[in-house]
């Protein structure tokens, strides 16, 4: 029965749920520096800043062994954990439920649903999130240095937390996780490129400064991942992270806004 599995059907959800695969991967990304203050503002206990206030911008699409094929976007900001170095995940972005919905309930992924675009023609390459009809991330890249293929690792923090049932603050406290990355990589080039970030009040990202660039980076190839949790963190301490996450609901209130159009 499908709606209660089997130890059988268990086994095999366990199974990907340990060692999820994302595999055809194009990923263009723009990394870039900002303030230091900014950093500190937006990262939440117990992260810390690095030694450069590095942010990257990223948009692509996967096809998985989880999820399906989908598409999206996202921020990352460098951060640490003790002796372990990182991305926070601030923002992201995807085109599927499945993967919002696996990516929030297995790593803590803050994702939400948007529009994603990648393009490329010959070095050129452009690529977007837009959601709620702003294109929140807009990316151009220059790619002018081939790489070749390439083996790599990397590492994502990320925070699970669930809002109360009754509408004050959270109903337990936050999780701390740590997604890592072996990456088998086909293709990597690496160039010049420019960002644009835009906001709304559900998705301020505008908020973040952008003073540097520092480059661009293409990469087709496999992603395998597995994560873990590293700590537990108070829930008043992430609270207003929390909610930084999510839209802000009280813009969302069509009932009050079709009210005052009636009355006016």
């Amino acid at each position: 029965m499908g709606l209660v599995r089997t130890p059988e059907e268990i086994a095999e959800i366990q199974a990907t749920l340990r060692r999820p695969r994302f595999a055809s991967a194009e990923m263009l990304s723009v990394e870039f520096l900002t303030h230091s203050e900014t950093v500190e503002a937006i990262l939440p206990p117990p992260l810390e800043p690095t030694d450069e206030p590095l942010i990257s911008a990223m948009v692509g699409r996967w096809q998985s062994n989880c999820v399906g094929d989908f598409d999206g976007g996202a921020i990352y900001v460098s951060a640490r954990y003790g002796d372990i170095e990182g991305m926070y995940v601030l923002a992201m972005y995807m085109s599927s439920d499945q993967a919002i919905i696996f990516g929030r309930d297995v790593f803590g992924e803050p994702k939400k649903q948007s529009l994603n675009s990648l393009h490329r023609q010959g070095s050129r390459m452009s690529g977007w999130v837009e959601r709620g009809g702003v294109r929140l991330i807009e990316l151009e890249a220059d790619l002018t240095a081939d790489l070749g293929p390439a083996e790599g690792r990397g590492s994502n923090f990320n925070f699970k937390a669930v809002p109360a049932a009754n509408g004050e603050g959270l109903e337990d406290d936050a999780v701390l996780t740590l997604a890592d990355f072996e990456l088998s990589l086909t293709t990597s080039r690496e160039g010049a490129g420019s960002v644009r970030l835009r906001g709304t009040v559900n998705d301020p990202l505008d908020e973040i400064q952008i003073a540097d660039v520092k480059r661009a980076t293409y990469v087709e190839g496999t992603l395998d991942a597995s994560c873990r949790a590293l700590t537990r963190v108070p829930a008043k301490d992430f609270l207003p992270y929390a909610y930084g996450r999510l839209d802000y609901w009280p813009a969302l209130d069509t009932n009050l806004q079709a009210l005052a159009m009636a009355a006016s």
